[in-house]
């Protein structure tokens, strides 16, 4: 499945503020399955083993505490080319430098609460997927 699948985390402020729902139409039109779905609120053990990869920069610590200060939408998503695809979709990290009618620049409101997370790559999107859902918590289409 590598190379078809990848991870998206709808934020805190974005699921708050009620935009899930034009946010997953928006990835939805662009061509990408989701192919499992879950909406939890992380605990700080949870959120750090996630974002362990940060662990040694500066925005770890924030990083966590925002990620675990409401509850998140994790999807997981299939589609050809899912990875590269989807961070055009979404836009670069901050929303001041992502493109107009990216998911970012539309939804993001700073840095930090950017609406939106996507894996970086095949093998991340597989680890991070992984984290999230079990394999009977997910199809896959054929094809």
């Amino acid at each position: 499945m590598a190379g078809s699948i990848t991870l998206a985390i709808i934020k805190p402020e974005a699921f708050s503020k009620n935009k899930s729902g034009k946010i997953l139409a928006r990835i939805t039109e662009a061509g990408f399955m989701p192919i499992s779905v879950k909406t939890m609120k992380l605990s700080l053990e949870h959120a750090a083993r996630f974002y362990e990869v940060h662990k040694n920069k500066d925005f770890y610590e924030g990083l966590v505490e925002f990620m675990c200060s409401g509850p998140i939408m994790a999807v997981m998503l299939q589609k050809e080319n899912a990875v590269e695809d989807f961070r055009k979709l979404i836009g670069k990290t901050n929303p001041v430098d992502a493109a107009e009618g990216t998911i970012r620049h539309d939804f993001g409101t700073t840095l930090r609460a950017n609406a939106i997370h996507g894996s970086d790559s095949d093998e991340n999107a597989l680890k991070e997927c992984n984290f999230f859902f079990a394999e009977h918590e997910r199809f896959y289409l054929e094809g």
